[in-house]
């Protein structure tokens, strides 16, 4: 990590130099104050440790980092957030990232140039390197949703393992013997999770088969591909895991497409409900997370930690999942599923 001796060293200065360009402050001819800006730029300097310690007071300015913020999983957990930081005065600065690495790196140095106060933060990966850099600058940071493996961090999230093992735990139980999964990225510690929560139930019941296992994006358009796939498996799948509600309505598309009905012709389960833009009949099982809440209790903590009031340690809060069944699960009527149709594809 540069640090301000680094920028002054290349830019021929003094470091009170760099620190008055980057204050905007005493008289610096506009010549060194280039040179000394493409320092910065080339070293990728973030002067907020410096910024911080010459001021005496706060933003009072939060950031929220999320992956998708089309999802109303999502839109729920920033709206948790943004009540939570409105009622104790504080603003919040959004940013969507699309799942993407370089995206979160680049909103996370623009945060932190612009000296907010705390960063909340959903990883688009688990070995995010946004969060140490955060970390490494003095800003309180708080993980949600999702798990990290580099890194110290105040987590709040759900059981993502517990939900999936119960979601294929319910269609074990309804006579369901062949489950596809269709799951989002690897690298991602909710689909991951997912996949391992799935696994071990069908495992348990003697199902296990890594052919039934997909991979993906948490998009509509990976849980249609992943879907189509399986229609080439035999026996083809009597019930759907899909990784999260917009992989489940890209794959009830491609199932519908192929001529199968649900329930009559396959069952599906899913983690979230739909946006209220979008009906699927019949509706859907699903695991409910307290999305709301979990913006609200990571706000919370981030607060907290402004403040000298959390623990020392680095804390994770589980947050209580619900099963929610509906018309979307039903028993196995037909164990041959060769008549359904592919003529579509």
């Amino acid at each position: 990590m540069p640090t301000i001796h680094d920028v002054a060293r290349l830019a021929g200065v003094a470091p009170i130099t760099v620190s008055r360009v980057i204050n905007n402050s005493g008289y610096i001819s506009q010549k060194t104050r280039e040179r000394v800006q493409t320092a910065i730029d080339e070293l990728g300097y973030v002067p907020n440790i410096i910024a911080r310690s010459l001021r005496s007071k706060r933003t009072n300015t939060l950031a929220l980092v999320i992956t998708d913020i089309t999802n109303p999983f999502f839109t729920s957990l920033a709206r948790g957030v943004e009540d939570t930081a409105s009622d104790a005065g504080f603003n919040v600065i959004f940013c969507n990232t699309d799942e993407s690495i370089q995206e979160e790196e680049k909103y996370v140095n623009l945060l932190l140039q612009k000296q907010v106060d705390g960063i909340l933060l959903v990883p688009a990966h688990s070995a995010s390197p946004s969060i140490e850099h955060i970390q490494e600058q003095g800003t309180p940071v708080v993980i949600l949703d999702r798990k990290v493996f580099n890194a110290k961090v105040d987590v709040v999230r759900c059981d993502s393992e517990l939900g999936a093992y119960q979601l294929t735990r319910l269609l074990i139980d309804k006579g369901h013997l062949t489950i596809a999964i269709l799951s989002g990225p690897m690298g991602v510690s909710t689909a991951e999770d997912r996949v391992k929560g799935y696994w071990c139930a069908m495992t348990e019941a003697g199902l296990a088969n890594p052919d039934l296992v997909f991979y993906g994006s948490y998009t509509q358009a990976s849980g249609y591909e992943n879907a189509r796939r399986t229609l080439a498996l035999s026996p083809q799948p009597t019930a759907f895991f899909a990784g999260n509600n917009f992989i489940a309505i890209g794959a009830v598309k491609a199932l519908q497409e192929a001529g199968m009905k649900m329930p009559d012709d396959f069952s599906l389960v899913t983690f979230d409900d739909l946006p209220p833009s979008i009906v699927l009949e019949p509706i859907l099982t699903v695991v409910r997370q307290p999305a709301y809440e979990m913006g609200r209790r990571g706000t919370q903590l981030l607060l907290a930690r402004l403040n000298g009031s959390a623990p020392e340690k680095s804390s994770e809060i589980l947050l209580p999942i619900e099963i929610v069944v509906r018309q979307s699960t039903e028993t196995v009527i037909k164990s041959d599923s060769s008549h359904l149709s592919t003529e579509k594809l």
